[in-house]
């Protein structure tokens, strides 16, 4: 009984451990940053498998949708001027935007673990650009920092 008892504590202290070491990464949604107008900070955030994501609406009149995920992961759209949880399960390179200012270039790059989809969200982000009246280098820009 007691050998049993240790592996269950065990087990669940492995659980709670891996929970506790999660990082909540913050990303703002700003009319004017580093970056420019209508922009997300940090544009680029680099977590691990099991991370979540909070976008903060700092500035009314912007939303968040994903525009490509890693196979298997789920796909998310925030109301406007609302935050947003999400949780990174899967390992790839995300695309998200502000529909809203999309045309702006509103938009960042997540990756989490190894870039395993990076040429098929490079050819996302190439069309995306395509759409975009300004910012349209940002996409390229933030993509060249995933390694």
């Amino acid at each position: 009984m007691y050998s049993r008892a240790v592996k269950v504590a065990v087990m669940i202290g492995l659980l709670a451990s891996s929970a506790a070491f999660a990082e909540d990464h913050k990303i703002q949604m700003l009319d004017t940053g580093a970056d420019g107008l209508m922009v997300f900070e940090p544009s680029y955030v680099k977590a691990s498998a099991g991370d979540t994501v909070t976008f903060i609406a700092k500035d009314p009149g912007h939303n968040i949708i994903s525009r490509h995920v890693p196979e298997g992961a789920q796909n998310w759209k925030g109301a406007v001027s609302n935050n947003l949880t999400i949780t990174l399960n899967k390992e790839g390179v995300y695309l998200y935007e502000c529909d809203l200012h999309r045309m702006l270039g509103m938009v960042g790059v997540i990756q989490v673990g190894k870039p395993v989809n990076l040429a098929a969200a490079k050819a996302v982000a190439a069309e995306l650009s395509k759409k975009m009246a300004a910012g349209g280098e940002r996409l390229q820009e933030y993509l060249a920092k995933v390694q």
